[in-house]
Formats: C-alpha cells, structure tokens, sequence
C-alpha cells in the first residue's frame, strides 16, 4: 500500500515552525541572565511606551522584543537598551498559510530562546496591555509559573470552554473543566523548561483541524489542556500574586495610590495585566509613563472583504480536513 502524506496545513507549518527554524543570533553574550520576551508586531512607540518604561524602572537586565521594521520604534526601544528582533521566518513552504499570532509567537518564543542560551529564566508576555510595579523576575522561579486570571473555574468561560471543546473534544474539556482558568498571556520559567512548553502547546493544537489549530483561543486552550491534564509540570499561580490579571476583576474592587495599582486585597503585583480594561487605570498609566507619546487611536472600519473573510474562516472551522 502507497503511503499518503498527511494533508494539514498548520502540521505542515509546525515542521517548519519546530524542526527547520533557529532564532537569529543574540546581541547579548556573556553569563547567564534573565529575559523578558515579548511579541510587539503592529505596534508603534505609544503601544509600547507603558510596556517599556515601566519595565526599566524596576528592571535591568535583558529585554527583547519582536517588532516590525519601524525605524522610529526601534530607535525608541534602543534608548531604553531594548533588543529588537525580526519575526523568524515561519511561513510554510510552497503555500501562504500561518496561524493566527497568538499561535505561531509560540514558535518564535522558541526558536529565540534556543538560539540564547545564556537565559537562565525568562517571562514570555504579552505587550500593549502589561505594566510593571516591581521586578518581574524577583524571586526567582522553581519552574513554570502559569498564573490564572480570575477566581472562577474555567467552565464558567464560554470563550476558553469553546476552544478547548475545538482543540481536545468534548471529553476532554470536562475533564478540566473544574480547573483554574490560566491565561497564556504571562508565563515564567527556566528556559529549556519554557521551550518544551512552546513546543508542546503548538503539538496540541494539531490535534484539530488547521484552522482551529492555528486560530485565535488556540493558543489559550493548548495551555490550559497542557497544564491540567499533567502533560508538563509547573504552578498554576493565584491571580493578584506575582501577575494580576484584570480583564474580569470590577473595577470597584482595585485602587490606584501613588500611581501604583493595588489588589482587591491591597497587595501591589509586580505585573499587571490587561489593566487597559479599566479606563481610570489607563488613564493614570498613560499619564504616569506615557503622557508625552503621541496617542494613535486604532480605529479600521470592517469592510466588505473583512466580513467575507470572516464567513471563510468560520465555514472552514466545520468543514473536514483530509489527513
């Protein structure tokens, strides 16, 4: 019997993504250091002024951010001794296809930090919608931290729920259903322990068809299914510990003292995240670290072509793939 190739584009993606691709060389040499590792592609300065700023003034060490060519924002990340990197090349050979960005960062992540070896620990974050308030990387991590983003189990998530069910199946969403709801957008660790989960949120998402594998919630529903079904070890961390989480805290419930936000609780975390959720706290964020940045409103009216793409996308998550 002939064997048949395996027809999936985001399988053959990931050949490309996890066996053929090497980060560029590092700037930085030397002893072993910390990282902060960030994706900040279609952003410009004011995206990233809070992000940075921030950051420097609690922390010293190494930053690297992956950005687009943009000489004024690489001129502005280079006066805080930032590293800017290009996107490593992960576009599938003979074809177009790549998943959504929150998928194929993990890529990047990896291949970057195998092509680093002096890291010792690093934070893998998102950008636009993260301040700091202390050093991120003080104390020191054990192993993986995975920090989850509200008090309540993950079945009380319709989003997160929807896309474990596409990623894992049914039977497997109940089973960590009862489980914390982690946020993929801050996680610590060593680095050849953040590379392995880099490697294996991406094998999880070729369980599905391509074009949920590769899409948006993807990258959420491969870490949740990687952590609390024990396929790698680590600590699922409170939210309002070493990271807050604030897309789904009430806004009554958090105060501002000093520029610095504070916890339901009164605890100060040393990384907030998705603080933009809350006007009062963008506001004073901006006005703390960013007031003399020109602010850009991101506002694209949906056009025709947009509203089609979006019928294409949806047919294909229910159509059948052949593999």
């Amino acid at each position: 019997m002939t064997a048949h190739a395996v027809r999936s584009a985001y399988l053959g993606w990931l050949a490309t993504a996890i066996a053929k691709v090497r980060g560029a060389t590092s700037a930085i040499a030397g002893d072993e250091q910390d990282l902060v590792l960030g994706y900040a592609t279609g952003y410009d300065s004011a995206d990233v002024a809070i992000f940075v700023r921030s950051l420097r003034s609690h922390y010293s060490g190494a930053i690297a951010l992956v950005v687009d060519p943009d000489p004024e924002l690489r001129d502005f990340l280079k006066s805080y001794d930032v590293e800017t990197l290009d996107a490593p090349d992960l576009a599938l050979e003979g074809g177009d296809w790549t998943p959504h960005p929150v998928v194929s960062r993990f890529a990047g992540f990896d291949a970057l930090l195998r092509s680093r070896p002096w890291v010792r620990n690093a934070l893998l974050t998102d950008v636009r919608d993260v301040v700091f308030q202390a050093s991120p990387l003080e104390p020191a991590p054990e192993g993986l931290e995975f920090f989850a983003e509200c008090e309540t189990p993950l079945s009380l998530h319709d989003f997160n729920m929807k896309y474990i069910r596409a990623v894992g199946g049914e039977k497997l969403a109940e089973a960590v259903a009862d489980q914390a709801c982690i946020c993929v957008g801050t996680v610590i660790g060593p680095r050849e322990q953040l590379m392995r989960f880099c490697r294996l949120i991406l094998m999880l998402g070729a369980i599905p068809r391509s074009e949920i594998g590769g899409a948006f919630g993807a990258d959420q529903a491969t870490c949740n299914l990687a952590v609390h079904l024990g396929l790698l070890e680590g600590q699922v961390m409170p939210n309002h510990s070493r990271v807050a989480t604030l897309g789904m805290v009430p806004t009554s419930k958090l105060t501002l003292k000093e520029g610095m936000i504070h916890n339901p609780d009164g605890s100060v975390s040393p990384i907030v995240h998705q603080y933009d959720r809350h006007p009062l706290l963008m506001t004073a964020m901006w006005s703390r670290w960013a007031a003399d940045v020109e602010k850009r409103e991101r506002c694209r009216p949906k056009t025709l072509g947009d509203r089609i793409d979006k019928v294409v996308q949806s047919v294909k998550r229910r159509t059948l793939e052949l593999r």
